[in-house]
């Protein structure tokens, strides 16, 4: 494990103890989102750099943006279904109040 994944493990762990295994379909779908962001980032970079005109690159920042509050939401629904779900079932109610400060803090 490189030092970079073993601070963002720390990270993750240091937040609130808790950790999410996920299907290997849903890693992987949300694991090419990412990919597909991160390339978006870059060409966004590249544009700065080739001196791109100010529209064109505000309308490729809004893409990346839309793909990554498709992320977003895409990581939320599974985190409903399952975490929530599962914690409602077994009589974990502060879950629900943990949701609705993530969705808070998604929205400011």
């Amino acid at each position: 494990m490189s030092k970079e994944d073993e601070e963002i493990q720390g990270e993750e762990m240091s937040c609130c103890g808790k950790t999410k295994i996920r299907t290997e379909d849903l890693k992987k779908s949300l694991i090419h989102r990412l990919n597909r962001i991160e390339g978006q980032v870059r060409g966004l970079r590249g544009m700065l750099e080739r001196n791109a005109y100010c529209p064109n690159i505000l309308i490729q920042a809004s893409a990346a943006n839309a793909a990554l509050n498709a992320f977003c939401r895409e990581l939320l629904s599974e985190h409903i279904k399952t975490c929530v779900a599962d914690d409602l079932k077994a009589g974990k109610t502060e879950t629900v109040d943990e949701l609705l400060d993530t969705i808070q803090r998604m929205l400011k």
